[in-house]
């Protein structure tokens, strides 16, 4: 039996298409906490944090990057996760954009700093969200998280947890990217983290991939904090997202992935973000959500 406490973090001003701040009511929709409680563990659903409406933001003449609230966002939900592992729970962040990365993995590797610990970092994305805001064309803080957690770009937003950076390089595995800016591409090289395409799950398979992943962020940590973009399935699969992006996961390689990070009993905390469901088509990819969380937390073909 795992203790599961679920944070709502409902935002979309790390993104341009809007939609995503309604994500953690479509998982709430979908049944997570009942589905999760049926198999066996104790789950504390605290709601969801404080987020400020886009227009009331414009209305008063913030900037349209929306950085400085989504740093207020990323502190609170980082306090959240941090008392959540202190607590013995194991935090599952719902989104919203996965610009609420930057907070929720901090306040775990927070936790296990103070511990004299660190985390690992497992990011399922078709993206690497390696930008940071000089190299974004965009200004979309959904596309910087990575970077900050490894203590690249903005100061305050890089700096939220006590572990400084809040995750290693050494200890950081991208799976499943295919679609990277060229500056992005430069980060990969520059930063050092371990990135595994989607040609190389295509070649190598997924057991060997995660395999491969899981030993990397394991290696001489506490545990692997979990940060699942929906948009690292193929949009067959997962239609509600708002960067789909042809030729991702399968819909049983999501379950395998899932499954053996279960098998390692090191999982430290999870994000779910980036589900969208003004594009999803009958709660599709939340119910998705669901099924793969179950197996993150232990569900069993037998």
């Amino acid at each position: 039996m795992t203790r599961i406490r679920t944070i709502g973090v409902p935002l979309d001003l790390g993104a341009s298409r809007r939609g995503v701040d309604m994500g953690p009511s479509a998982l709430r929709i979908a049944q997570l906490c009942e589905r999760l409680s049926l198999l066996g563990h104790d789950v504390e659903d605290i709601g969801n944090l404080d987020v400020a409406a886009r227009e009331d933001l414009t209305a008063r003449g913030r900037s349209t990057s929306y950085l400085s609230a989504i740093i207020d966002v990323c502190g609170q939900l980082a306090a959240e996760t941090e008392i959540a592992v202190n607590d013995g729970f194991v935090p599952l962040s719902l989104g919203g954009d996965h610009s609420l990365a930057a907070g929720s993995v901090a306040g775990v590797a927070s936790a296990f700093h103070d511990r004299g610990e660190r985390i690992g970092l497992i990011w399922l994305d078709a993206h690497a969200d390696l930008h940071t805001p000089e190299s974004s064309e965009t200004g979309n803080i959904h596309g910087m998280p990575l970077a900050h957690l490894l203590g690249h770009g903005d100061p305050e937003l890089s700096s939220i947890s006590r572990a400084r950076p809040a995750v290693l390089a050494k200890n950081t595995a991208l799976v499943g990217i295919r679609d990277l800016d060229p500056s992005e591409k430069m980060h990969v090289q520059q930063y050092g983290v371990t990135a595994f395409t989607m040609r190389e799950i295509d070649e190598r398979g997924l057991k060997a991939v995660m395999a491969d992943a899981l030993a990397i962020a394991l290696d001489g940590t506490a545990g692997v904090h979990v940060s699942c973009d929906l948009d690292w399935l193929d949009p067959y699969e997962a239609p509600g997202v708002g960067t789909p992006v042809p030729g991702g996961a399968t819909f049983r390689e999501g379950h395998l992935a899932m499954e053996l990070i279960s098998d390692t009993g090191k999982l430290v905390g999870i994000d779910l973000v980036e589900n969208n469901p003004t594009l999803d088509l009958r709660n599709t990819t939340a119910e998705l959500s669901v099924d793969l969380v179950r197996s993150a937390f232990g569900r069993k073909i037998l």
